[in-house]
C-alpha cells in the first residue's frame, strides 16, 4: 500500500518562499498510526532544499514526485489555497485510478471537487476518517468516484 502527501509548497507565493510545511509531518504520523502497512512517500522531505535545485533538477524531480502519485493507492493533499503542482499531481492520480483524500476548504475549486474521493475540511477531520473507517473503506471500493 503507498500512500502519497501531496500538499502546498509556494502555492500563490510570488517572492523566493514556501508555505510552512509542518503539515506534513501531522500527516506522516497520522498515516503510520492508522495505516501502518503504508509505504509513504513525501516529496518534499524527499527535497526539503527543492526550491533551490537547477531548472532541470527541479523539472526531473516535479515529474518523478507525478510519477509516484501515480502509482499511489492513496493520495493525501493539504490545501489551505490553491496549488499548481499539487492539482497536477491530483488530476494525472485521478486518471490512474488513485484515491485522493483532500484536506481543505476550498471544496467549490474544480480540480478539488473533479479529483477528490473524500473532501474533509481540516487535519482533525482527517484523522476522525481514519479513525472511524471511512478512509479505509474508500480504500476497499473500485474505482475513482
Amino acid at each position: 500500500m503507498r500512500a502519497f502527501i501531496c500538499g502546498i509548497i509556494q502555492g500563490s507565493i510570488s517572492h523566493f518562499a514556501v508555505h510552512e510545511q509542518s503539515y506534513r509531518k501531522r500527516l506522516r504520523e497520522l498515516l503510520r498510526a492508522h495505516l501502518p502497512e503504508a509505504e509513504i512517500y513525501c516529496p518534499a522531505s524527499l527535497h526539503p532544499d527543492s526550491l533551490h535545485y537547477e531548472d532541470p533538477k527541479a523539472f526531473r524531480v516535479f515529474e518523478e514526485s507525478v510519477e509516484a502519485a501515480k502509482r499511489s493507492d492513496l493520495l493525501i493533499a493539504y490545501l489551505p489555497e490553491a496549488s499548481m503542482g499539487s492539482a497536477i499531481e491530483m488530476w494525472e492520480a485521478r486518471k490512474a485510478g488513485v484515491k485522493i483524500v483532500t484536506v481543505t476548504s476550498l471544496e467549490h475549486n474544480w480540480v478539488v471537487k473533479y479529483a477528490s474521493d473524500l473532501v474533509v475540511r481540516s487535519i482533525e477531520d482527517l484523522e476522525r476518517a481514519l479513525e472511524d473507517g471511512t478512509i479505509a473503506g474508500l480504500l476497499r471500493s473500485p474505482g475513482s468516484s
